[in-house]
């Protein structure tokens, strides 16, 4: 298993960045399609925001698209 502070932390900062605009959609979903495995409530978040993702690929993304990006990301540190 990985360790779940470096996890929060990871996705705070991704969060914050996306959030800004200094991160690109497509490097959030390779990001979260790379995480690994995780217990608990964490790891069903993670599960779920990688699934986000991989149905959710098509561009241009609109502005509902991308406040439940934002969501699905907030979902993994706020567990």
């Amino acid at each position: 298993m990985n360790s779940i502070p470096d996890l929060v932390a990871s996705a705070k900062t991704v969060h914050a960045r996306y959030s800004a605009g200094r991160m690109e959609r497509e490097t959030v979903r390779e990001w979260i399609g790379r995480l690994g495995a995780y217990d608990g409530l964490t790891g069903e978040r993670v599960r779920e925001a990688a699934e986000w993702f991989r149905a959710n690929k098509s561009e241009p993304v609109s502005e509902e698209i991308s406040r439940t990006d934002l969501e699905r990301i907030a979902a993994i540190f706020s567990t």
